[in-house]
C-alpha cells in the first residue's frame, strides 16, 4: 500500500525529537514551521557557487520532456514539488549529502544513456532503492554482521544492544523515503544498507564514511544490484522505536523478517574499496 504522509498541520511535533528526524534538527525551522518552506528559502540553504538548484515542478517545468535526472545532468534544476514532505525531505538530503546525490545522478545517467529513458536497469533499481531508503552503516565487530547477514534480528538488537550505543556499530540515514515515513510514529522502519568495515577510530566523525560511499558509488565498485542492498530494520535500534526497550518487541515485530532461503550478501566494503 502505497504510503501517504500526515498534512503539515496533522504531524505530531514529538516526532521531530525521536530519531531519525532528531539528527537532522539543523534544518528545523524547515520542516517544524507552521508554513511550507519555498523554494527560494530552500536555495538560500545552498553553499555559495552550488551546481544546482531547486526548481517548483510545474506543468511548464515538465513541458520540457526531460527525465528527471537529466534535467539535474544538463541544467542543474531539482525538479521540487511545493507543499510535498517527499520533495521537501528530498531536498534536504541534497543540502546534506550533495556530493552523494550528484555521484548518483551520474551514474544514473551513465545508465541512462545505454537503457533510454524509458527502460530501468538492476543498477537503476539499485540505486533508486538507496536513494529512497538508504542507509549507510559502518561497523567496528565483524560478529555482528554475522548476526545482521542471518537475520538474527534478537541477537542483533537485543542481545547486543550495547553496540548500537558505543560506536560497535554506526549509521548514517540517507534515503528521504525513510524520513518521510518517520512522520508517522507507528511506522516500522527497515532501511536499505550499504555496509563498510570500521577503521576501529570511534573518534573520526561517521560522516566520512558517506564520503567513501560516494567514491565507490562513482567507480562502478556498488550499486549494480539491489540485491546487494541489506535490510536494516531501523526501528529496532535504540531510541527509534518507543517500544523497543522491551524485550517482546525483538520476538515478535512485523519489521523482523527471515532470511529468505539462498539470500545471500556481499562482504562489508572495507574503507578503501
Amino acid at each position: 500500500m502505497r504510503y501517504h504522509a500526515p498534512s503539515r498541520e496533522a504531524v505530531d511535533p514529538a516526532v521531530f525529537g525521536r530519531l531519525p528526524l532528531a539528527a537532522w534538527h539543523e534544518y528545523a525551522a524547515l520542516l517544524e514551521g507552521a508554513e511550507w518552506p519555498s523554494i527560494e528559502l530552500l536555495n538560500r540553504r545552498l553553499p555559495a557557487g552550488a551546481a544546482h538548484r531547486f526548481v517548483a515542478q510545474t506543468p511548464d517545468l515538465l513541458a520540457d520532456g526531460l527525465h528527471y535526472e537529466q534535467r539535474i545532468a544538463e541544467h542543474g534544476e531539482i525538479a521540487t514539488r511545493e507543499g510535498n514532505w517527499h520533495d521537501l525531505l528530498n531536498a534536504l538530503v541534497w543540502l546534506r549529502y550533495p556530493t552523494l546525490k550528484q555521484v548518483l545522478n551520474q551514474r544514473q545517467m551513465a545508465e541512462i544513456a545505454c537503457m533510454g529513458p524509458k527502460q530501468r536497469s538492476r543498477a537503476q533499481y539499485a540505486m533508486t532503492h538507496f536513494d529512497e531508503g538508504g542507509v549507510i552503516v559502518e561497523v567496528r565487530d565483524p560478529a555482528l554482521l554475522a548476526l545482521w547477514d542471518a537475520h538474527d534480528w534478537y541477537d542483533l538488537f537485543w542481545r547486543h544492544r550495547q553496540a548500537w550505543l558505543d560506536g560497535s556499530i554506526r549509521l548514517e540515514l540517507f534515503g528521504h523515503a525513510l524520513l518521510e515515513h518517520a512522520l508517522s510514529p507507528d511506522k516500522l522502519l527497515v532501511g536499505k544498507a550499504l555496509v563498510f568495515e570500521s577503521t576501529g577510530d570511534v573518534d573520526v566523525d561517521v560522516g566520512r564514511v558517506s564520503v567513501h560511499c560516494a567514491e565507490a558509488i562513482l567507480s562502478g565498485r556498488l550499486l549494480h544490484d539491489p540485491l546487494e542492498l541489506r535490510p536494516l530494520p531501523l526501528s529496532g535500534i535504540p531510541g527509534w522505536h518507543a517500544d523497543n526497550a522491551d524485550e517482546a518487541f525483538h520476538r515478535s515485530t512485523a519489521c523482523y523478517q527471515p532470511r529468505r532461503a539462498g539470500r545471500e550478501y556481499p562482504p562489508a566494503c572495507s574503507p578503501s574499496c
